[in-house]
């Protein structure tokens, strides 16, 4: 198994390919010849659960009364706001309410485009989704109510560091200017690429050096994080740095994260005075931490047992109560532990159960917390 450009276990063998799937590629924007690529080995693990849908009626899709600094009304603890979930081994985006309910599903269309989504976030206006898929080796922009792709950059199942391919992409994020940021993990740079034109517009590191020498060297980079003055969070996890750097390649603070083995995915917490990272290891933990002093200001950390964590790849401050949302991949499940007590509070998915229907996830990887549609208003007026 792949995750963030580290092997975990060995993979199976096994071809898949499909040219429906890459003739749609080319109508996105992707390039017109595999020639500077280098062809990957597809494996059954790679496709995980194929295409699958929870089977659940949805609701009508509310209207965006929302934005990311004036949210819709909150539910309050545990979970202040519906989330989309990137449930990797399903191969769909899955929205869940904070009342366990399935509201939104985005199956894969075609397992050669669309397979593995990793990570997932909002735009500004809420009505796109930047999605990665690191062992697919492609980055794609979901137009949330046409439930459709309407752009890829990389090419599926081929990786290449030439314009047009990607290595192991992990992040997707979509900025207020509407080009697209992402970690490039094992070409060992962090990319901005203008969907217009399918052109990298920003760089840092250089393909072929795995160093920490920001912004012209990285150290297979897994996690790109915009803030809210447009500067972006690096995780690299050589050496387990986070980077603060400007848009303009100005680095304000590179510092090694405290007590973490292995950086996945840098946010920062609600207030942009600290720095939350999920640490992608067994037993995983979260912390946060000052990157000033490189205090630490919060630690979860269980070796055993319900509470332990296996290889979380994100966690996240949570807006009104401060409690900490994690991805916990390899258990299978998305939890909130309460800041105070440090007990899970809020859990979707059956630990150490893959599946994909109600109430079941399979390598849950990444989410984004939809302030964006009253959905609570919405079921209340069903």
């Amino acid at each position: 198994m792949w995750h963030n450009g580290e092997c975990l276990a060995p993979a199976k063998g096994g071809l898949a390919g499909n040219l429906i799937g890459i003739s749609v590629l080319l109508v996105l924007g992707g390039p017109a010849s595999f020639a500077a690529g280098v062809a990957v080995q597809v494996t059954p693990e790679m496709t995980g659960a194929g295409i699958v849908s929870s089977g659940v009626t949805l609701p009508p899709i509310p209207p965006v009364t929302g934005k990311r600094k004036n949210p819709v009304t909150s539910w309050g603890k545990p979970l202040p706001y519906p989330i989309v979930i990137a449930d990797r081994r399903n191969n769909r985006l899955i929205e869940i309410t904070p009342d366990k309910r399935i509201v939104w599903e985005f199956p894969s269309p075609d397992l050669v485009l669309y397979r593995g989504n990793e990570d997932v976030n909002f735009s500004e206006d809420g009505k796109l989704l930047a999605v990665s898929e690191e062992d697919n080796y492609d980055v794609h922009i979901v137009d949330y109510e046409k439930k459709a792709i309407t752009w890829t950059y990389g090419t599926p199942d081929h990786k290449g560091s030439s314009p047009g391919f990607l290595n192991y992409p992990d992040d997707a994020h979509l900025l207020p200017d509407g080009n697209f940021l992402t970690a490039d993990i094992r070409n060992h740079r962090v990319l901005i690429i203008d969907p217009r034109t399918s052109k990298i517009v920003t760089q840092w590191g250089t393909a072929g050096k795995r160093n920490h020498n920001p912004p012209h060297e990285l150290a297979a980079p897994n996690g790109a994080t915009p803030l809210a003055n447009g500067d972006v969070l690096i995780s690299e996890i050589g050496g387990s740095w986070i980077t603060r750097i400007t848009r303009d390649s100005k680095v304000l603070w590179s510092v090694q994260a405290p007590r973490v083995n292995y950086p996945s995915d840098a946010f920062p917490t609600v207030d942009g005075k600290h720095v939350i990272v999920a640490d992608f290891w067994k037993p995983g933990r979260v912390v946060i931490f000052d990157p000033a002093t490189r205090k630490v200001l919060w630690d979860y950390f269980v070796k055993e047992g319900e509470g332990m964590l296996d290889h979380p790849s994100l966690a996240r401050e949570l807006p009104d109560t401060g409690d900490i949302i994690v991805a916990d991949d390899l258990r299978e499940r998305v939890i909130v532990i309460d800041r105070q007590t440090k007990k899970i509070i809020w859990q979707y998915g059956m630990t150490d159960v893959k599946g994909h229907k109600p109430g079941y996830l399979n390598y849950p990887d990444g989410f984004d917390l939809d302030v964006y549609r009253d959905w609570k208003a919405a079921q209340a007026g069903r």
